[in-house]
């Protein structure tokens, strides 16, 4: 790992991190202003393929988070990016709420797979429709792999499982756009001047935020809210940089230690 630098940006995790679904975690506003009002530039990365990120926006506004949306750096921007560069027309796998971050991509006679969550489209015949586009050749776009996620009512099946299907079914392996991939966490601090180095990420999740960052070389700060069970620091190696209880607790930290 390369030498250590001041610490100068923040990654944090959204979804299980400073919110679960429509409840803020305990003081996450105002650890956040204190995080702000500090040299670091603070920006926010998430996996979270439910709902677009003008939907997002509304709801960490109506939770009083300040946030602005060019600090966002979402998964479904980088599969959005992905389906660009490919020039393909995908066959959208997601949440009717996330489609409007797809406006504009031409998806009538789809020549490639994108799949995120989707538990309204997860059935039989859709995803019997997009393994034979698979078996045609098209390629599988996986927005993230995520096993499970954190709802009110208890965790849920994330799209890693019906990935992975597709992948067992169809002998082809998804290209992944969100965390962990080491590239998700570099274009999310392109432009910010910040190497990954001077760089911690905060999350709940153990392997796609915090081994995911340390891969690309940044710190990783585990909490222990949204998805988080116990012992799930010990599924990374190398272990998290720190596990702490809350986001709270992890802005206090960088506060009195990495300043």
């Amino acid at each position: 790992m390369a030498a250590r630098r001041a610490l100068k940006a923040v990654l944090v995790d959204l979804s299980g991190t400073l919110h679960i679904e429509d409840a803020a975690v305990p003081g996450a506003q105002e650890a956040l202003k204190r995080l702000r009002a500090t040299s670091v530039t603070v920006r926010f990365v998430t996996n979270t393929t439910k709902e677009s990120k003008q939907d997002l926006l509304e709801r960490l506004k109506k939770l009083e988070f300040d946030i602005s949306e060019d600090e966002i750096f979402t998964s479904l921007t980088a599969a959005r990016n992905l389906v660009e560069q490919k020039q393909v027309r995908p066959m959208l796998l997601v949440d009717d709420r996330a489609l409007p971050d797809f406006k504009g991509i031409q998806t009538s006679d789809p020549n490639a797979v994108v799949i995120g969550l989707a538990p309204e489209h997860f059935n039989y015949q859709i995803l019997n429709q997009a393994f034979r586009l698979l078996l045609d050749g098209a390629p599988l776009i996986a927005i993230h792999k995520a096993r499970y996620y954190k709802r009110k009512d208890g965790l849920a099946l994330g799209p890693g499982p019906f990935v992975t299907a597709l992948e067992y079914a169809t002998d082809t392996k998804a290209t992944v756009v969100g965390k962990p991939e080491k590239t998700f966490f570099l274009e999310a601090l392109r432009g910010t001047g910040c190497e990954p180095e001077e760089t911690v990420m905060i999350g709940d999740d153990c392997r796609d935020d915090v081994g995911g960052a340390q891969n690309a070389g940044m710190r990783g700060i585990l909490v222990k809210t949204g998805k988080y069970r116990a012992a799930d620091e010990d599924k990374i190696n190398p272990a998290p940089y720190l596990t702490c209880e809350s986001f709270p607790h992890a802005v206090d930290h960088i506060l009195q230690h990495l300043l």
